[in-house]
């Protein structure tokens, strides 16, 4: 998997402001982080690059535990966290020459 992008407060900043006006692309429910939501993840991440995610973990702490879990899993970064919607971004592949 590939390393999560480092972006300074200023990229944050601004990829939070773009995240505001999606609607959560994922919902992750009380059983938590699955292997079928990684893919789709991974599909919104690989097609979009920033996406909003909905999070309805029991607590604040489990809440974090599952944001980070799905943050490593597909190597990307959490730009904004609020209450239970958090925005996650990983630049978009390079498209292939000739496609």
């Amino acid at each position: 998997m590939n390393s999560a992008p480092l972006l300074n407060s200023a990229e944050r900043k601004a990829l939070r402001g773009k995240a505001m006006t999606l609607k959560p692309a994922l919902l992750v429910g009380k059983a938590g982080i699955s292997e079928p939501l990684l893919k789709a993840a991974e599909t919104a991440l690989t097609k979009d690059g920033l996406i909003k995610v909905r999070i309805e973990a029991p607590d604040r702490a489990t809440r974090k535990v599952w944001l980070e879990a799905l943050a490593t899993a597909t190597g990307s970064t959490i730009c904004g966290e609020v209450g239970h919607t958090a925005s996650l971004y990983r630049p978009k592949p390079d498209p292939a020459p000739g496609a």
